[in-house]
C-alpha cells in the first residue's frame, strides 16, 4: 500500500529517508511506501489516495463529494467522522483547497444530511482514522483518501502574555502526547529562561520550577512560577516531579543523557523534550533516543512539530510512573 505524506517544507529529504524510500516528493509531501512505525518527521499519512483533476472549484468539489458517496455508501455513520483538507504552501491554494472542502461537504449534505452534521473539519488526534481525507499538490489535482494517519501536529493559538514564542511547541506537544499538565502537578523546566514552556504549565495550575541562570521575561513571572538560578545539568528535584522540561541550545547527546538519567532514578513522571539537530542527522539522533530511552519508557513519541525548526520533540512517560 502507497501513502501520501505530509510534513513541513524543507524536511523532505528526512521523511524519505525514514521511510527507506520514496517514488516522488515535493515541497511539504512525500508519496512512499505504508510505514510500519510511527514516523518523526511526516505530520499525516493518507492511505492509498486517488487522484482526481479539474480546473474549478465546482469540478473538484463535485469529484471529492462523488468520491466519498461512492466509497461510502454501505457504511453506518453513527459518530463523528474527520474531514481534513491539506494542500501545499503555494501562494492562495491554501484557501482554495478550504473552498473546496467547504463545496464538497454542501454536496454531500444534500445527498446524505444526517452524514453530512457528523462531519468535523481539521486533523483529528495523533493515530488511526476513517473519513474524508485530501490533498491539493496543486491548483488542478486533488488527491483523496478515506484511511489516514496523525503524527498530532498542528498549528497552535499564540497567547499574547506567552514571554517566547517556544510556548507553541509546549502546548503542540501535548496534543501528541494526548496529555497536558493539570492544576496541582508538579514541573521542573530545564534551561527554562525566557520561560515560554514553564508559562504554559503554569497558566493551567501546575506547580513549576523554571531552573535556568538567565532571567525569566514578564508574562513566566506574573504567573507565579519559582525561578532558581542553577545550572540545569546538575539540579535534582527534592522528589519526583510530575513533569520534566527540557528545551535548551545544548548538545542533543547531552540532552538525551540528562533524560536518561532523570528516567532512571525515577526524577519525572512523564516529560516533553527538545533535541536541536542542527548539523547532525537527526535520524541517528531517533536511532539513540530509541535505544537508550524507550527501554525505560511505557510511551514514548519522538516528532518533528508544526512549531519546530531544525529540532525534535520527544514526549512520554515514564515505565511503571
Amino acid at each position: 500500500m502507497s501513502a501520501l505524506y505530509g510534513c513541513q517544507s524543507g524536511f523532505e529529504t528526512f521523511l524519505a529517508k525514514e521511510l527507506g524510500a520514496a517514488t516522488k516528493s515535493a515541497p511539504g509531501w512525500v508519496v512512499g511506501p505504508e510505514a510500519s512505525k510511527e514516523l518523526c518527521f511526516a505530520h499525516f499519512a493518507f492511505f492509498d489516495p486517488e487522484e482526481r483533476t479539474g480546473t474549478s472549484v465546482k469540478a473538484q468539489a463535485s469529484a471529492v463529494a462523488d468520491f466519498f458517496l461512492q466509497s461510502a455508501r454501505d457504511e453506518r455513520f453513527d459518530a463523528p467522522w474527520p474531514f481534513c483538507v491539506e494542500s501545499a504552501l503555494t501562494a492562495g491554494l491554501p484557501k482554495r483547497a478550504r473552498v473546496v472542502g467547504e463545496e464538497a461537504l454542501a454536496l454531500i449534505k444534500s445527498r446524505v444530511s444526517r452524514v453530512a452534521k457528523l462531519a468535523t473539519f481539521g486533523r483529528p488526534g495523533p493515530g488511526p482514522a476513517r473519513g474524508l481525507f485530501s490533498y491539493f499538490p496543486d491548483f488542478d489535482r486533488v488527491l483523496v483518501s478515506r484511511e489516514a494517519s496523525f503524527g498530532g501536529q498542528r498549528r497552535m493559538a499564540d497567547d499574547p502574555r506567552a514571554p517566547s514564542r517556544s510556548y507553541l511547541k509546549a502546548e503542540e506537544a501535548y496534543a501528541v502526547l494526548g496529555r497536558e499538565p493539570a492544576a496541582g502537578e508538579t514541573v521542573a523546566d530545564l534551561g527554562a529562561a525566557p520561560g515560554g514552556w514553564s508559562f504554559s504549565a503554569a497558566k493551567r495550575g501546575a506547580k513549576v520550577t523554571a531552573v535556568d541562570n538567565g532571567p525569566l521575561k514578564a508574562g513566566a513571572v506574573d504567573v507565579g512560577i519559582e525561578h532558581r538560578a542553577e545550572d540545569a545539568f546538575k539540579y535534582v528535584p527534592a522528589s519526583t516531579v510530575d513533569w520534566l522540561f527540557c528545551d535548551m541550545v545544548e548538545d542533543p547527546e547531552k540532552i538525551i543523557v540528562l533524560v536518561q538519567r532523570w528516567l532512571k532514578e525515577a526524577r519525572c513522571r512523564r516529560f516533553v523534550v527538545n533535541l536541536k539537530f542542527a548539523r547532525q542527522d537527526p535520524l541517528a539522533l531517533l536511532r539513540r533516543v530509541d535505544a537508550e530511552l524507550r527501554p525505560s519508557c511505557s510511551l514514548l513519541r519522538a516528532r518533528h512539530l508544526y512549531h519546530d525548526r531544525e529540532e525534535l520533540t520527544l514526549v512520554g512517560e515514564r515505565r511503571g510512573a
